[in-house]
């Protein structure tokens, strides 16, 4: 729990009371929950600018219970929800899921497939969902097609290496020395150190790039796209910032209005939008065999301000799966 903003060291282990449910929500016991540089944002209340926007809290944070990545099991459901029941295996959205118990909506949530564990399945909602959106919805990637894929061997980028090979494109990953036999295993056919190599310095062009980092200008990003190629851009920004990832996704949107290049912004997916379609399809993905978890570590509910820190230095492989007693 956190009562006020600031670095990972405001959490605090608390006994709550369980949250109750109305007629149209459903409780979650809570196995496993994934970490994501969104928490850590929403931890600092950072960037300022988002404070403005609503959801997050002005002064204080809105929600106390940080988390939303979930997967576990239903514990009970309200009179108006439909389609699942007390006992159900499930992943999806639940503000608030770093705890014991949670509360979301059956829209938020899908059934876990079987083949996962729940720490697998809680390392899914938000960083499958938005390298979905990112490569398949927004960058419209065909088969045949380059893609490149900047920050690789992250959260988002370890699903969008897969997601975009799956769709017969040509990938090349950017990410450290340590992850380029992680990143070619998962599909790449192409790999760029980012320790040896400026991925915009060369001679290659690609029809879409998907930037997860943000460390590099966007007219050096432009400039490394075909003219008609696609960049999407998944935010940026880090924290002490007053705009943030805020404002670079502005900085995208104005400089479209005046390219050939379509470039286009998208945020980590967070249950706004047909969040559940969404997890319907990323998990129809994983159970035909075409997508699979990459977990960096397992922590303890205990050890999460630790793991956070760890989130923020940026040298994670895929994700921290937080677990529950």
């Amino acid at each position: 729990m956190q009562e006020r903003f600031g670095p990972p060291d405001v959490l605090k282990l608390v006994d709550t009371e369980r949250p109750e449910i109305s007629d149209h929500q459903v409780s979650v016991r809570v196995r496993a929950a994934a970490l994501n540089p969104y928490d850590w944002h929403m931890l600092r209340g950072d960037p300022y600018v988002a404070r403005l926007m609503g959801g997050v809290g002005l002064t204080r944070p809105r929600c106390r219970v940080a988390g939303i990545d979930v997967a576990g099991r239903i514990e009970a459901v309200g009179a108006g929800v439909t389609g699942f029941r007390p006992g159900d295996e499930v992943l999806g959205f639940a503000h608030g899921s770093l705890a014991e118990h949670a509360r979301t909506t059956a829209e938020l949530l899908v059934r876990k497939p079987a083949g996962l564990t729940f720490e697998q399945a809680a390392a899914v909602p938000m960083a499958a969902v938005t390298a979905l959106r990112g490569i398949r919805t927004v960058g419209r990637v065909r088969a045949g097609q380059r893609v490149l894929v900047n920050g690789a061997a992250g959260g988002v980028g370890t699903f969008a290496v897969q997601i975009a090979a799956g769709l017969g494109a040509e990938v090349t990953g950017v990410c450290g020395t340590a992850n380029v036999d992680l990143v070619r295993s998962l599909g790449a056919a192409h790999v760029v150190d980012h320790t040896r190599q400026d991925f915009t310095a060369g001679p290659e062009r690609y029809d879409v790039i998907l930037d997860n980092v943000g460390n590099r200008p966007l007219s050096r990003l432009r400039r490394t796209l075909i003219p008609t190629g696609t960049l999407v851009a998944n935010g940026g920004g880090s924290p002490g910032r007053a705009f943030g990832a805020v404002g670079s996704m502005l900085r995208v949107i104005a400089v479209d209005g005046f390219a050939r290049q379509r470039l286009r912004t998208i945020l980590p997916a967070t249950p706004a939008g047909p969040a559940q379609e969404d997890l319907l399809a990323v998990t129809a993905l994983i159970e035909a065999g075409g997508l699979t978890p990459v977990i960096d570590r397992t922590c303890a509910l205990a050890d999460t301000a630790e793991a956070l820190r760890r989130l923020e230095g940026g040298h994670t492989r895929g994700k921290i799966v937080i677990t529950m007693p």
